[in-house]
């Protein structure tokens, strides 16, 4: 569900006082627990390392990414495969 337009997009203040002084071509990974975030204009160039619940994600941000959350692009759970006799028929093969 969307953030209401009056109060605008989350942005971790926390976070956009670690990029003031830095660069994008320079900086190196800044690491943030901040998954809610929104990712801003500011951003793109930076890489961040998203926690995900047990390490740090490297995220690199991209003009494409600019509206979107960080938590987005680190996944917490990791998938192994299906079960059932469908999947025992597509491991046979």
């Amino acid at each position: 569900m969307a953030r209401s337009l009056k109060k605008g997009p989350y942005i971790d203040e926390k976070l956009l006082k670690k990029l003031e002084g830095l660069k994008a071509s320079e900086a190196q990974t800044i690491k943030t627990w901040a998954r809610a975030c929104t990712i801003v204009p500011e951003m793109i160039g930076f890489t961040f390392g998203v926690h995900n619940g047990k390490n740090f994600i490297d995220v690199r941000v991209n003009e494409e990414m600019v509206g979107h959350k960080l938590g987005e692009f680190s996944p917490t759970t990791k998938f192994l495969k299906h079960g059932g006799k469908m999947q025992k028929g597509l491991d046979k093969k």
